[in-house]
């Protein structure tokens, strides 16, 4: 494990080791067992994109491991304003020890990954969301005691989607998507999700999808940068929103943050199935664990 551009850049053993190391790390907070594993190391994270749970968790967890985090704001450094991605990269590597990039572009990840010396990790980009997924294994893996689940993704085919497709993938985990005709997470991820053991069902019937499921998991049908296409979306998920009657007594996941009324009304989310508190507090644990890892 080199950089973390996307969650099959772990195989399947070192995500499982990934995810022990982020519950031991779990359980040690809980009993304010100091973990300095990263002592004296340095994060750059890099922001295209604002955040609260990437920066916060990012920057909270290193401080746990001992280490320290830079926040790079899109008007910090010369990134994209006359310095090439490869000398950042180069640069950076001369003064940090991992960089955590959240970015638009899924290449500009990759670019800093090819000309970096040090760890990169992908904090987000428009094709994947490997630390949701990561997150997303952990709740999972909480909350059923393992993988032997299955899981409705009722939305939008995003990056969030993406990368859980492969985590399941990864894990044997049984996951059906319902997307509308056209929204659906693309064939080039669904041809690597078979490379990886599995692959998920799909569907344009979300009830359907819910039907026999475990778990429901929805994110927001219009994501950062796609406002243009919000009327066009609102209208083409139609009959995507996620109730209390169409969960039923089933956990409710959502990378967040939610478009309340829109993906999911206000009442499934604030009712006791929804397992999003958990879900994103487990952002900081199994980014430690990553990092823990990776440096």
């Amino acid at each position: 494990m080199t950089h973390f551009t996307d969650i099959d850049d772990l195989t399947s053993d070192e995500l499982a080791d990934v995810l022990t190391r982020a519950e031991d790390l779990k359980e040690r907070l809980r009993h304010g067992t100091a973990h300095p594993e990263l002592a004296g190391d340095s994060m750059a994270m890099i922001f295209e994109k604002p955040s609260t749970r990437t920066r916060i968790s990012f920057e909270t967890g290193m401080t746990h491991l001992g280490g320290h985090a830079l926040f790079l704001g899109p008007n910090d450094i010369q990134l994209g304003h006359g310095e090439p991605i490869r000398d950042t990269a180069r640069v950076l590597s001369r003064y940090v020890d991992v960089v955590m990039a959240r970015m638009f572009d899924h290449s500009d990840v990759t670019e800093l990954a090819e000309y970096a010396s040090i760890p990169v990790v992908n904090g987000l980009t428009d094709d994947a969301h490997p630390c949701q997924t990561l997150a997303d294994l952990l709740t999972i893996r909480e909350l059923t005691g393992g993988f032997d689940a299955s899981v409705a993704w009722v939305g939008d085919g995003n990056n969030v989607c993406r990368s859980l497709i492969k985590g399941a993938a990864m894990t044997d985990l049984d996951l059906t998507v319902a997307t509308p005709d056209g929204y659906g997470p693309g064939r080039d991820v669904l041809d690597r999700a078979g490379d990886l053991g599995g692959s998920p069902t799909l569907t344009d019937d979300p009830d359907a999808a819910i039907a026999d499921a475990d778990i429901v998991y929805t994110d927001v049908w219009v994501s950062m940068g796609q406002e243009d296409e919000r009327e066009q979306k609102l209208a083409a998920f139609e009959g995507f929103q996620i109730t209390p009657e169409r969960l039923g007594d089933r956990p409710l996941m959502h990378c967040l943050p939610a478009h309340r009324g829109e993906e999911v009304t206000d009442a499934a989310l604030e009712s006791d199935n929804a397992v999003v508190w958990q879900q994103a507090e487990n952002r900081l644990h199994a980014q430690k664990g990553l990092l823990a890892g990776l440096v």
